[in-house]
């Protein structure tokens, strides 16, 4: 079997011989992101093949944030392959600070990270993927944020033979995928005749939902990011959703996203004009509302956009057969009134067994970090810049880091 090489050396795609003989896998370590572009079709099969995967470990996703956000030379993506097939992938990328690291790619625009593995393949191909990343971590520690619990990176962590650490991160809320009928019956009696009246509003007004064909995703993420500005204006908007990075690695990943039926891009029409749009992004289990934009003039129409948006998600996600409505990070009351379950993403450290002391060290300093947020959250909304400064996971809307 082949190896990965170390995180700190080398360029393009290492490999070194290594332990494995007769398992007819082999795991190399992808440096070069014109090779990470060219994995395109792999991966994507890859994708499809891992049952817990989130759109947010899809390709056009991972090399649309590279382009947009990657440094040049620090990529870092272990892939693991029998007879030439991609069975396993951990996309990963070097950063130094505070110390050497492996992080996903994705950074903080994403809400899930993970690893990939192929759910037909022996569980050796998992026990492969664990030597890669233990080999390309040979001077870092790794760091996968934001992982849903039940991940591929579960496994990956419960096999692991070196250092470890497990940490909470960010809070979703999940809805299971049914039609907006279904989810008001979750919901006590006087809130659901408040939803059925907003659901009656939006019927009287006849704003119409259309589908944003492939080739329209340029100029509709256009316009909803305008309209995101404006719903936001002076009420904090998340600064990295005005940045021209964003709107490039969202245009970019949105279209090839809704080519391949991973993302559905909605436009919400009000008299012949866009009032609102909205991306959805989804995997095979999986659908969630990940940015809209909405005329700030619907509110004057007493317009829920809220009920607007989640009462398409959830008809597309029961529609197609999925079986969960994330509505991604944050715990906003517009969330909580629907009675979702609460699931926490995990923080999994990974280290070799030589690097214990440093992770050890880092996982106290996060944990040190997380309580002085906590602390300054209980001082209430007047804190939020407080807490961004020190680092603490957001309580609601889009992550500021990265963002």
């Amino acid at each position: 079997m082949a190896v990965a090489t170390g995180a700190g050396t080398g360029a393009g795609t290492g490999t070194a011989t290594g332990t494995g003989a007769g398992t007819g896998l082999s795991v190399t370590l992808c440096r070069d992101e014109r090779q990470f572009a060219a994995l395109e079709t792999q991966w994507m099969a890859l994708h499809r093949g891992c049952a817990t995967a989130t759109p947010f470990q899809s390709h056009p996703w991972l090399h649309s944030w590279w382009l947009s956000y990657g440094t040049p030379g620090r990529l870092r993506v272990v892939l693991v392959r029998r007879g030439g097939r991609l069975v396993g992938a951990a996309p990963l990328m070097l950063v130094h600070r505070p110390l050497p690291l492996l992080v996903p790619l994705g950074g903080g625009i994403s809400d899930f990270s993970d690893v990939l593995i192929d759910g037909s393949q022996p569980p050796r191909t998992l026990t492969a993927l664990a030597e890669g990343l233990r080999r390309a971590a040979r001077y870092a520690v790794i760091d996968l944020r934001e992982v849903r619990p039940g991940a591929a990176a579960e496994q990956l962590y419960a096999r692991w033979t070196g250092a470890r650490r497990r940490l909470s991160d960010s809070v979703c809320l999940e809805l299971p995928a049914e039609p907006i009928d279904q989810l008001v019956k979750r919901l006590a009696s006087a809130r659901a005749q408040r939803v059925r009246a907003k659901l009656r509003k939006l019927d009287a007004l006849r704003i119409e939902e259309r589908a944003v064909a492939e080739h329209e995703v340029p100029c509709t993420i256009r316009e909803l990011l305008r309209l995101h500005e404006l719903q936001w204006r002076g009420r904090g908007v998340t600064p990295e959703h005005l940045r021209p990075r964003f709107a490039e690695h969202l245009t970019r990943a949105t279209q090839r996203m809704v080519r391949d039926g991973d993302a559905a891009l909605t436009e919400y029409r009000l008299d012949g004009a866009v009032v609102a749009a909205n991306v959805t992004l989804q995997s095979a289990q999986l659908s969630g509302g990940y940015l809209y934009g909405a005329d700030p003039e619907l509110r004057t129409k007493k317009v829920d956009v809220a009920t607007m948006l989640l009462r398409r998600d959830a008809r597309h996600a029961a529609d197609s057969g999925r079986t969960v409505i994330s509505l991604l990070r944050g715990t906003e009351p517009y969330k909580s009134h629907w009675r979702p379950a609460v699931v926490t993403n995990q923080r999994l450290l990974l280290a070799p067994a030589a690097l214990a002391p440093a992770l050890n060290l880092y996982a106290a300093q996060l944990a040190g970090r997380d309580r002085a947020a906590d602390a300054v959250r209980s001082l209430g909304p007047v804190a939020r810049e407080w807490r961004i400064r020190i680092g603490g996971r957001r309580a609601g809307g889009s992550p500021d880091s990265g963002r």
